[in-house]
């Protein structure tokens, strides 16, 4: 089946506004979750996956199924002042520092639902974040 394209955003995907989307990485009071913790995006739209991180320890923003199913633009290191870094290429997963904020910018290509969403990083007591319910979900329609 064919789609008519209309417009240069239709036809460069890269092109259109992104949809800002906001995830905190943990909390000040030091809790191991993401806020929010099921996320929802739209095949054929581009998003700005804004990851903050509020809490006093480093966080990693894991999702296989995600990182399979995109078109990655680029992932940015902002700041007060502006960007930072930018960053090309295929992405697995993001590790953002206490304090840090990154920004994801992709297009989903391809639909589904995965329960990969984990931060991997080992606490003092030997578990993992995800151990101690930093979990979630993604959902591409």
């Amino acid at each position: 089946m064919l789609w008519p394209i209309s417009g240069a955003a239709a036809a460069d995907l890269t092109k259109q506004t992104p949809i800002e989307v906001r995830v905190a990485l943990g909390n000040a009071a030091g809790a191991h979750v993401f806020q929010p913790s099921a996320l929802t995006f739209e095949t054929g739209k581009l998003y700005k996956l804004v990851l903050t991180n509020p809490s006093g320890t480093k966080h990693y923003f894991t999702s296989p199924g995600l990182a399979r199913s995109v078109y990655t633009r680029k992932v940015q290191v902002v700041d007060g002042q502006g960007t930072k870094v930018e960053i090309k290429g295929t992405i697995r997963e993001i590790e953002v520092y206490p304090g840090g904020v990154a920004e994801w910018w992709f297009v989903p290509v391809a639909a589904g639902r995965f329960n990969d969403l984990h931060c991997h990083i080992r606490g003092a007591d030997g578990r993992t974040h995800a151990e101690h319910g930093m979990r979630g979900s993604v959902t591409i329609r």
